[in-house]
């Protein structure tokens, strides 16, 4: 199976689905690259661009049909704090940090690291191990027709 264009999460027919592929954050920003799908198919991504895929995407067959992309689950720290207003500092130091974050009401997910769940106990908040599908918020710069620079 060969894909070539993302229908994202919600403009797409459930109905189209003809097989779903199981990817981690990390190789959910992607161009090129063979997976195996859940059924074993070997599938080729082959778009135009780099695309950060989402939990929901399809994944648009050259054949006809759509893989749905779902978000494979990782290790995750689930950080809650006592008031919202410890919550967003809280936010704050992980955004100055530059880490991924998903944003939930009264929670933010975070990959599991020892030394930010260290951090988050001294601003006053909790930092508990999960395993659940990880799906960040995009930079302020990941819209489309905008290409942030690398510091490379």
């Amino acid at each position: 199976m060969r894909a070539s264009a993302v229908a994202p999460a919600g403009t797409w027919n459930q109905g189209e689905e003809v097989d779903r592929v199981r990817i981690d954050f990390d190789r959910r920003h992607r161009r090129r690259i063979v997976l195996a799908t859940v059924s074993g198919a070997e599938l080729l991504i082959d778009l135009p661009a780099a695309h950060h895929l989402r939990e929901g995407d399809g994944l648009r067959l050259a054949e006809g049909g759509i893989v749905r992309v779902v978000a494979e689950p990782e290790p995750l720290l689930e950080i809650r704090a006592p008031t919202a207003d410890a919550l967003v500092r809280i936010a704050w130091h992980l955004g100055n940090r530059h880490l991924p974050v998903q944003l939930l009401p009264e929670r933010i997910l975070i990959r599991a690291d020892h030394v930010i769940a260290d951090m988050v106990a001294r601003l006053g908040g909790t930092a508990t191990p999960r395993e659940a599908p990880f799906d960040p918020e995009p930079g302020a710069y990941d819209s489309p027709g905008h290409h942030h620079h690398d510091h490379d």
